[in-house]
């Protein structure tokens, strides 16, 4: 699949019923990614392959939260909600993480729902 129809797809998929609730209050249609990362990492590692990767989010030294993105099997990351962040706000790290099996325990509503728009798109 090539990854720049993909990124367009989860960009018109993404939306405030998708986003995680704990960035809610942040996201807007302006900046739809926002929120959007651990559910967008996970869809787009079954649609790709590759690795997941966690990072920590810092605002002035502190930690605010954390941050996915995805490590492809060719060795690229990509981060296809990398744009949500404010200047303020420096992604550091990276772990590649194990997936645990079947939906994510958190935000399942979130991933069902985008995993549902983006296959149907596809």
């Amino acid at each position: 699949m090539n990854l720049d129809a993909l990124r367009q797809v989860f960009r018109a998929s993404w939306g405030a019923d998708t986003c995680d609730p704990h960035d809610l209050p942040e996201w807007r249609p302006d900046n739809p990614s926002r929120g959007q990362c651990g559910v967008t990492a996970l869809i787009l590692q079954e649609l790709l392959g590759g690795e997941l990767v966690l990072g920590e989010v810092h605002v002035d030294g502190v930690q605010v939260g954390h941050h996915y993105w995805n490590r492809l099997p060719d060795g690229r990351f990509v981060d296809l909600t990398a744009d949500q962040f404010r200047p303020e706000e420096i992604v550091g790290g990276g772990e590649v993480q194990r997936r645990p099996p079947g939906p994510p325990g958190r935000c399942r509503d979130q991933y069902n729902l985008l995993r549902q728009r983006v296959f149907a798109a596809i």
